[in-house]
């Protein structure tokens, strides 16, 4: 058994579609998205449509509950300025979506559970299967990971919202973040500085019996054409992030 975990579309049909082109050879029993599909980016009902078509379960992420609701969990504190970027791109982007597009977000789940070879499952969440807030980053202290996760040797754990791709061992067991479809980006750059990556991240589980398989795959993308679609858009902050795929 083969199972697809992407995560962090961000609205970037372009990414999403590479990463499918990637994996059609690959014919994975499963596809599963970790949430973040929709906010952000210049193709929110293209990428919305697709994930119809693929039928795949779609976990709630934080910046989709945002679109969806205005709702503001408090977790990240944000400047005025932020906010008022925020708020902008959030009423472009519903004016790009349906009443039934909008239901569709509202519909994602809080964690997605599916049943694996050998007794297994796998535990999909956005943040931890607590809250789509929480972060579990590659230094995470143990007792705090453990805290979040409480693991369990039967399961598999996965999330994303961080952007990054590792893999955490939990004893016998262990959690991964697939990394970013649409918005992939490296931590840790200098202040007053920030790159996006010209390529889109996810993860491929493999699960035959007792064998266990986990592949980071990076797929790159057209980073003319994503320039291009964001200046056909209308989006209200285009020149910004044409700046990060730029520089």
């Amino acid at each position: 058994m083969r199972v697809a975990i992407i995560s962090d579309i961000h609205g970037n049909l372009l990414a999403l579609d590479a990463v499918l082109a990637d994996l059609a050879p690959l014919a994975p029993d499963q596809i599963v998205c970790l949430g973040d599909a929709v906010q952000g980016g210049p193709q929110p009902a293209e990428t919305v449509a697709r994930l119809r078509e693929l039928a795949c379960p779609v976990v709630m992420g934080n910046a989709d509950d945002y679109l969806a609701t205005g709702a503001d969990s408090g977790a990240e504190s944000i400047s005025d300025e932020r906010r008022r970027q925020l708020e902008a791109v959030r009423e472009w982007q519903l004016a790009q979506l349906s009443p039934a597009d909008v239901e569709f977000i509202k519909a994602f789940r809080p964690t997605v559970e599916l049943e694996l070879e050998g007794g297994r499952r796998l535990l999909c969440y956005h943040g931890s299967p607590r809250s789509y807030d929480d972060l579990i980053l590659p230094l995470t202290p143990d007792e705090q990971l453990n805290a979040l996760l409480e693991p369990r040797d039967d399961t598999i754990y996965t999330g994303g919202h961080t952007h990054i791709q590792f893999l955490r061992h939990l004893g016998r067991t262990f959690h991964f973040n697939p990394g970013s479809v649409g918005f992939a980006w490296r931590h840790g750059q200098p202040e007053g500085v920030f790159h996006a990556d010209p390529w889109a991240e996810y993860a491929l589980l493999s699960v035959n019996g007792e064998q266990l398989g986990l592949e980071f795959r990076r797929v790159p993308f057209d980073v003319e054409r994503l320039i291009a679609i964001y200046r056909a858009s209308g989006h209200p902050e285009s020149e910004g992030r044409i700046a990060m795929y730029s520089a």
